[in-house]
């Protein structure tokens, strides 16, 4: 029976492929999957390929931070092995002291900052508003008005020549 067994395996995975493996979960439910490189029928080497099963399954309702960074290297075969629940949370840890860190070192800059105005050790950095960008064709002029303007009371036909064109030049 079992040689039988491992016949019907054999053919199965040269007519089918092998069937997917689950690699693990992260805290959100999402499961990680790899299936193994092997050869195709026609005697293709085709390449390990992992993927993820999401808990949310329609695309355009993914945010940032819904995959763990350490899942993603590992999908992206930026790592061989897939990550523990421990080192994912040891990471997390890690990046949660790292921004409070830089919250207490912002804060700390800030009241030095404050200081220095008042000591008159630097000078306070001036606060200008310009409208437009410099390669704006009225930049530093007066913006063009958004109401329309008309010169339909005003036109008269044939009144207007092109520059250069004078009954003079015509010889």
């Amino acid at each position: 029976m079992s040689r039988a067994l491992q016949a019907l395996r054999a053919l199965r995975l040269r007519l089918v492929g092998p069937a997917k493996e689950l690699v693990g979960t992260d805290q959100f439910g999402n499961k990680y999957y790899r299936v193994p490189k092997y050869e195709s029928r026609a005697g293709q080497i085709i390449p390990e390929r992992r993927f993820v099963e999401a808990v949310n399954r329609e695309a355009y309702h993914y945010q940032i931070g819904d995959f763990p960074g350490e899942w993603e290297a590992w999908i992206r075969k930026k790592r061989e092995d897939p990550p523990t629940i421990e080192e994912i949370l040891r990471n997390e840890s890690y990046r949660e002291e790292m921004k409070q860190k830089v919250k207490d070192v912002s804060e700390k800059d800030k009241l030095l900052q404050a200081k220095e105005y008042e000591e008159g050790l630097v000078a306070e950095p001036s606060h200008t508003q310009v409208k437009g960008h410099a390669s704006a064709p009225y930049y530093g002029k007066k913006e063009p008005s958004q109401d329309p303007t008309s010169t339909a009371n005003t036109f008269q036909p044939g009144a207007w020549m092109p520059p250069g064109s004078g009954s003079s030049q015509n010889k």
